[in-house]
């Protein structure tokens, strides 16, 4: 009898539980936080995107129609959906509040990640790109050491800033969080690190699982 009542009053509790609405789906919990931004950068919503100007430039993040955004209080913007029922309006609640804030950064701070070459004779050094400036080339490219029988040349594109503090360590900068994360892999694609030794490319706090070496 005692067993049967605690059960029935745990169903109780259940119930009033405060992540019952979570539960049911019908929030987001990214996309419910308020976005607080410094006086240095101006939002400029409208229906079909939020355009952001800061001190290292301006962007714009494109907004789905069913999107919302207001400005409940003085630097400080609210994300919201027309019908959080819907799974999809759901999804987009908090990935647009997070693209909105990556721009807010990216406009006041920007984006850094180090890129280390690890492995014997594995180096990199920036020198002028022969073909110059271009389209979407910034003059300049990468020539690594990558334990090939060649080097390896990489471009750098306009928007990326480098950065060769040490012949093993490489510091990526952009005000793009998206555009600094595929130029980051097309680098470690060149050569991804491997299991056994750790050698190769690796970005940021990667870390490579490793693997024993099977001895007969």
């Amino acid at each position: 009898m005692i067993i049967r009542w605690q059960a029935e009053a745990r169903h109780v509790l259940r119930s009033f539980h405060s992540s019952a609405a979570a539960c049911a789906g019908l929030i987001s919990n990214i996309g419910k936080k308020p976005i607080i931004y410094p006086p240095t950068v101006s939002l400029e919503p409208t229906p079909t995107a939020v355009y952001v100007k800061g001190p290292l430039g301006e962007t714009s993040v494109p907004l789905m129609p069913f999107m919302r955004i207001s400005q409940a209080a003085p630097n400080t913007l609210s994300v919201a959906v027309e019908n959080a029922k819907e799974r999809k309006q759901r999804a987009m609640w908090g990935l647009t509040r997070t693209l909105i804030h990556n721009a807010i950064i990216g406009m006041t701070e920007g984006f850094t990640t180090p890129v280390y070459l690890v492995g014997v004779g594995y180096r990199a050094a920036l020198e002028p790109d022969p073909r110059g400036k271009g389209e979407g080339r910034s003059g300049q490219r990468l020539n690594m050491k990558l334990g090939f029988s060649h080097s390896v040349f990489v471009s750098v594109p306009d928007h990326i800033k480098i950065e060769v503090p040490q012949p093993t360590k490489i510091v990526l900068s952009c005000t793009d969080k998206h555009k600094l994360g595929l130029f980051a892999a097309q680098i470690r694609r060149l050569r991804p690190p491997e299991p056994y030794k750790g050698k190769g490319v690796i970005v940021g706090n990667e870390r490579v699982r490793m693997k024993t070496v099977k001895k007969k």
